[in-house]
């Protein structure tokens, strides 16, 4: 017997990971002085959240800390053998940390045997890859198939995304100053992916969001698994942009209609260095370089 667990900025609702019995552990993240504990929609947390940026607000985030992972694992280690999924390494250093307390603990359960595996994921695409891992063991796969078929296909989860503000992207240091400011004078929105390190990576420019979706649209087409034949996760994640993802849903429900396609919301770590106004693609394709 083995656990799969996760981190919140999987950012799938926390009824969805009670249902595939996969526990998380909760980033935090600072508004005001005031730590709040991501509540991964179990709550209000998310709606207060974005009515804080509404208002003006700068949220800062922070790692999950060595003695936070120790816990946690001790807790699951309890039960039996473990599988856990960090936050990708390309956007948040946790994952050492996650790293460092399997080893550490090691010694402490000799007869466990303990994984973790750095996702090199992001956001909802983090969710897809943790799911899959799920079907996996729900299949009967043990804990050693899964953590290889993890390393194998970490690469292969597809993060396409947009933004139609820069000012966020700006204060997390993805792009400069000044290319922030004309970027939104001249309503730019960014067309983004995730690289193989999960690093984000803006290598177009579009000026409007019609141009964005018929974008990432046309990239989509250009890297997904078995092209209109897809029968795997497409999901969606947005950030208070509920009217865009609802666009770009019923264009790929044309284009990939034997697809799962789900919508989800961007939780608040995440959406603290993206803001609102973020539309973000997720699915199985082309091995990320």
């Amino acid at each position: 017997m083995y656990t799969l667990s996760c981190e919140s900025t999987v950012d799938l609702n926390l009824p969805h990971l009670v249902k595939r019995n996969v526990p998380a552990i909760a980033y935090t993240y600072i508004v005001d002085g005031v730590e709040y504990t991501d509540d991964m929609r179990a709550g209000n947390g998310l709606a207060i959240f974005y009515n804080q940026l509404t208002a003006g607000k700068k949220p800062t985030t922070s790692l999950i800390n060595l003695e936070r992972y120790l816990e946690f694992f001790r807790s699951l280690l309890q039960k039996g053998d473990l599988l856990h999924v960090a936050f990708g390494s390309g956007l948040s250093q946790s994952a050492s940390n996650a790293l460092a307390a399997a080893e550490q603990l090691k010694s402490e359960f000799p007869n466990r045997k303990i994984y973790v595996v750095d996702s090199l994921c992001a956001c909802v695409g983090y969710g897809l890859f943790v799911d899959s891992i799920a079907d996996l063991r729900d299949e009967g796969a043990s804990i050693d198939k899964a953590y290889e078929w993890a390393m194998e296909n970490r690469h292969n989860v597809q993060h396409q995304f947009f933004s139609t503000t820069l000012t966020y992207f700006r204060r997390s240091g993805r792009i400069s100053g000044p290319a922030a400011v004309i970027g939104n004078l001249l309503k730019l929105c960014p067309i983004m992916h995730l690289n193989g390190d999960g690093k984000i990576i803006a290598y177009a420019k579009v000026m409007s969001e019609t141009k964005a979706i018929t974008k990432t649209l046309e990239e989509i087409a250009s890297k997904i698994k078995d092209g209109a034949e897809y029968t795997g996760k497409l999901w969606i994640g947005h950030s208070d942009y509920i009217n865009c993802a609802t666009k770009i849903v019923a264009e790929l429900k044309k284009s990939y209609p034997k697809s799962d396609i789900r919508v989800f919301d961007i939780g608040p770590v995440v959406a603290s260095h993206c803001g609102p106004g973020t539309l973000a693609t997720f699915f199985v394709g082309a091995r990320r370089s």
